[in-house]
């Protein structure tokens, strides 16, 4: 259960939201927002920025999970933003009742120790490589594609070894086809045609 409004916790819940590119990891991030009262969210693209795009695994812990689940403010500036002048920080506020962490690798089990639980969102590969492509706009043609389509094709050999899902709480839906509630995000199955009578024949 999502910390609620007016309740109190001495350490927040920390949440691993993992799956591959364009899933729909951000999008169930947003909304666990919408749901929760002061929940903070942590981008594995921003800890992994500039750097290696799974080789972060320290960071999480000892810069953000340890003293966010302490309890205590994190304002963390990962290496890369140091040495390239990005400006802010990653940020997660003393004792917020709900500590999200989204992104591919989220729920690796170098960290799964800091994690209280853990999402995986499946996503259709077609479906997810036409996001991929729209969010990059397809810059520069055909190069920046292939570009893109080798990102993709790159990042598959580290879920594949982990297999985060097995050990993921929930497993969602990223990319739905059939119809489904705006209002809950749930899916609701047609009921099952009644089946025949075990041995009858058909009717004479």
């Amino acid at each position: 259960m999502l910390p609620g409004r007016g309740r109190s916790v001495a350490h927040p819940l920390a949440l691993a939201v993992d799956g591959r590119s364009s899933s729909g990891k951000a999008t169930l991030a947003a909304r666990l927002q919408d749901v929760a009262e002061g929940p903070a969210v942590v981008h594995t693209d921003d800890i992994a920025w500039r750097h290696s795009r799974f080789g972060w695994a320290r960071r999480p812990g000892g810069g953000i999970l340890t003293p966010a689940r302490a309890g205590r403010p994190v304002s963390c500036r990962p290496p890369r933003w140091d040495e390239r002048q990005r400006p802010g920080a990653i940020e997660v506020p003393a004792d917020c009742p709900l500590l999200v962490t989204e992104g591919a690798g989220a729920a690796r089990r170098e960290t799964a120790h800091l994690a209280g639980a853990a999402i995986w969102v499946q996503a259709d590969e077609h479906e997810a490589e036409r996001r991929n492509l729209a969010r990059a706009g397809q810059p520069g043609g055909p190069p920046a594609v292939r570009h893109l389509r080798d990102r993709m094709a790159g990042e598959m050999p580290f879920p594949a070894s982990r297999r985060p899902w097995e050990s993921a709480g929930l497993i969602v839906c990223g990319t739905p086809q059939i119809p489904f509630a705006r209002a809950t995000q749930l899916v609701v199955a047609p009921p099952l045609a009644p089946a025949s009578p075990a041995g009858s024949g058909r009717p004479g």
